[in-house]
């Protein structure tokens, strides 16, 4: 019953974490500031801590799941599940993000409005909130299986 309760305290706070800073906090930030490069800069840094916490999310997820006494078929499951998120949160924090920010760097202070990199800018951005969302519904997977 411990185990049950605190298997779903990790994927509520893994879930929950995405949902807050992905759907409330950063367009909040992109709303008011009313400057998208420092909103862009803060969202950037949360976004690299909310990769930090879905990788401790991932690992403890893993450890509470092999550990508990449920069905083979379940475990797999929820194993696909924290994997598939695991990998999302790893291709923003690695692959995407890094990709954004070479572009911002190489755009300098005249910045990327109306550029090539710009261009590519949005295309990459725009494969990162793809990636966010289909983490964003697995999370909502996992919550629901988790039960």
């Amino acid at each position: 019953m411990v185990a049950a309760r605190a298997r779903l305290l990790v994927a509520a706070l893994w879930a929950g974490s995405l949902w807050t800073i992905g759907y409330v906090v950063a367009p909040t930030l992109f709303l008011t500031l009313h400057d998208n490069v420092l909103a862009g800069t803060i969202v950037g840094y949360l976004l690299r801590t909310e990769a930090w916490l879905c990788i401790g999310c991932a690992l403890v997820l893993r450890l509470l799941v092999m550990f508990s006494p449920m069905e083979k078929e379940r475990k797999r499951t929820l194993y696909v599940l924290i994997v598939a998120m695991l990998l999302c949160a790893i291709v923003i924090y690695v692959g995407l993000q890094p990709a954004m920010a070479n572009l911002k760097e190489a755009a300098g202070a005249a910045g990327l409005k109306g550029t090539p990199e710009g261009r590519t800018f949005g295309i990459v951005h725009g494969a990162s909130q793809l990636v966010y969302l289909v983490e964003s519904v697995l999370a909502g997977v996992l919550l629901a299986k988790m039960r």
